[in-house]
């Protein structure tokens, strides 16, 4: 019994001994369940409506910048025109801010690993201070034009 305890303890503890860096498979199943109605199954998207993610979101989280981008737009949603992989997209991404940080540093640790060898992970400090710094809608817009001015987004 008191080795069966010791053992769950442990499991419990080991997010925390990994230095609170989240891991792709477990964000996989909060992508599935919030994120693959719209843009499908692996982040493939669908042209002309949703944007795909697989091979561009770890790109763009490459740099800083590009994480607390990314994380902004999972917290405050995004809506209006933006330019994806060469195609234009109209559309409206709600906010999942209702999600845990942990949960959240997950889903991008998935979507980032999507194609992209070697994608940085999120962690759920990252996502706690982007929460701490809520955006509108224009100040999303205009940090996705900022970064897309230095570091052209695919």
């Amino acid at each position: 019994m008191i080795r069966r305890l010791l053992s769950s303890a442990s499991l419990l503890a080991l997010p925390l001994l990994a230095g609170g860096i989240a891991h792709a498979e477990d964000g996989q199943a909060v992508y599935n369940t919030n994120c693959s109605v719209c843009h499908q199954a692996g982040g493939a998207g669908s042209p002309g409506q949703f944007p795909p993610l697989a091979g561009r979101i770890g790109k763009i989280a490459a740099t800083a910048e590009g994480k607390t981008y990314i994380a902004d737009v999972l917290l405050n949603g995004v809506h209006g025109t933006i330019e994806a992989g060469g195609a234009s997209y109209m559309g409206f991404m709600p906010s999942f801010k209702a999600l845990t940080d942990d949960q959240l540093a997950g889903v991008l640790t998935y979507i980032s690993a999507l194609n992209t060898p070697g994608a940085p992970a999120f962690t759920a400090d990252e996502i706690k201070a982007a929460r701490a710094a809520p955006k509108k809608a224009k100040e999303i817009l205009a940090e996705r034009k900022a970064l897309n001015d230095a570091h052209p987004l695919p």
